[in-house]
């Protein structure tokens, strides 16, 4: 048996499949995150441990004693990473990917730091959103602290640690800390170290494959977990990469869009074709070859989930009562609205935007609303603008050279709603492939557990491991109204930009 973790921003899932990707057990643990701010966005470590330790035990209950080959854990990207202190205690809150804080330290490094250089080093840019930034904020703004730390260290890498005492970080992990990484020497950057003022001592020395084991693990979580003292401990990856390797994903070309809380979207080239509007590292299979290049929206499923949980107390209270989904129940008000809601556009920046656009002072819009709307529209409109926010990104990789099949797999929560799956296809232009079970990164988890215990020798087995329902092809005449909706959506976020500034600006002050 194989288990494959995933540590998401919302909740972590694990999944047991046996030797040929057969499922065998499922188990999930709901949580949040903490606001304390305006666009700050945290979450303590204790948390995440609990959580996997919880969705282990229960996985083996489920699947009953079977021997397990390995685990492998990937996580939600952990922006600075937790903060540690010498004896490997949390010293705050980790500063996740969602939080955009660093302004002032994101625009001291446009400044300060040949950007130009940052990218040719990186391949990334400069933004509230990387890890990097976050880390300058915390020298800056809690020196106390500063001088107690020992080590960043990433969500899943986090709980790595504490299972098996080995610290390490997986080639995704560390460059999607932005800023640090060589890209295509897969080492940190001695050079950018300096250039930052953020000393190399602070980041795992170790660096791994994905499908590396890390260590073993200890006799303290194996009581607590029921798993065998020894089992390897694989050091996965960054989630959305993962669940990209969960549905095949291999060569140049083939893309996926992973909907989760937020969105990212994604495709593997040879490294020639990073960008500075998009985020690149290293794939977590064929690492030393093939670079990963996404973009992402930094609130997807969680702009849907606000709704619900705001517009939505009568279905929330039914699905208590029947368990049948409060979204199923508002899909049904929004399946007949049509393209455009009725002439309604959502800008879905509801904690700043990440890329194509890159502005932490972005705001959530609701744009067009009349008397003749009903909560039906405004839901759809909802889907609608994450929509729109992946084919801006999409577009971003187009215009850099990226060549991309006509089908797009997608994974994530959006991949059960048919209604959700229609609206991207549709607004893409591009088909829409789903997978007949959805097991997202966890399955990519299970596999890289395979590849690191020798169980698999070719990243390409897990081919025979995927079934697929017929792909979601779009609709002309709807993307021909899409279409037009969509320049609307871009020249209503370059029109509010200056007065989203100013709304910023006031709620920080």
């Amino acid at each position: 048996m194989l288990i494959g973790v995933d540590i998401g921003t919302g909740g972590t899932k694990a999944l047991a499949v046996d030797l040929k990707g057969g499922i065998l057990a499922e188990s999930s643990c709901e949580y949040g995150v903490l606001t304390p701010a305006p666009s700050w966005a945290e979450q303590w470590p204790q948390v995440w441990l609990e959580a996997v330790v919880a969705v282990l035990r229960d996985l083996l209950a489920k699947s009953g004693k079977r021997e397990v080959e390995g685990v492998a854990i990937s996580g939600l990207y952990g922006g600075s990473g937790i903060p540690l202190d010498a004896s490997g205690a949390p010293l705050r809150p980790c500063m996740i990917w969602m939080d955009r804080r660093a302004r002032r330290q994101a625009q001291w490094v446009r400044d300060n730091v040949s950007v130009d250089r940052l990218f040719a080093v990186t391949g990334n840019a400069v933004d509230t959103y990387y890890g990097f930034t976050k880390i300058l904020w915390m020298k800056e703004n809690e020196p106390e602290l500063w001088r107690k730390v020992w080590q960043f260290v990433s969500p899943k890498d986090y709980v790595i640690y504490k299972f098996t005492g080995e610290l390490a970080t997986d080639y995704s992990s560390a460059g999607n800390l932005g800023g640090l990484l060589d890209i295509r020497k897969k080492a940190w950057s001695a050079e950018m170290s300096e250039a930052l003022g953020i000393p190399l001592s602070l980041l795992p020395s170790r660096l791994t494959r994905s499908s590396e084991v890390v260590g073993v693990l200890n006799r303290e979580f194996a009581e607590v977990t029921g798993l065998p003292t020894g089992t390897p401990i694989v050091a996965g990856g960054v989630d959305a990469p993962v669940a990209q390797f969960s549905c095949g994903v291999l060569e140049a070309g083939e893309h996926v869009v992973m909907a989760g809380t937020s969105l990212c979207w994604g495709t593997v080239h040879d490294g020639r074709f990073v960008s500075p509007g998009l985020i690149s590292y290293p794939y977590v299979v064929n690492d030393e070859t093939t670079v990963y290049t996404f973009g992402g929206g930094a609130t997807s499923g969680a702009v849907i989930r606000w709704f619900r949980d705001e517009f939505a107390g009568g279905e929330k209270e039914l699905q208590r009562r029947t368990g049948l989904s409060a979204y199923k129940m508002l899909e049904l008000e929004a399946r007949n609205v049509g393209p455009g809601s009725g002439g309604l556009i959502v800008l879905p920046y509801f904690m700043g935007e990440r890329s194509p656009i890159w502005d932490p002072d972005a705001r959530g819009t609701v744009f067009g609303l009349s008397l003749s709307h009903g909560r039906g529209h405004v839901f759809c409109a909802c889907m609608e603008g994450v929509a729109y926010s992946l084919r801006h990104n999409i577009e971003a990789a187009e215009a850099a050279g990226l060549k991309l099949d006509a089908d797009c797999f997608m994974v994530g929560g959006s991949a059960r709603s048919d209604v959700w799956t229609r609206i991207f296809a549709d607004v893409t232009g591009y088909s829409m492939k789903r997978l007949a079970v959805d097991a997202e990164a966890p399955l990519g988890d299970a596999f890289l557990a395979g590849l690191g215990t020798g169980v698999f020798s070719d990243p390409a087995e897990i081919r025979r491991w995927l079934r697929f329902d017929d792909p979601v092809r779009c609709d002309d005449k709807n993307h021909k109204i899409y279409s037009r909706y969509f320049e609307l959506y871009k020249t209503l976020y370059e029109r509010t930009r200056e007065c989203m500034g100013e709304i910023a600006e006031l709620q920080r002050s």
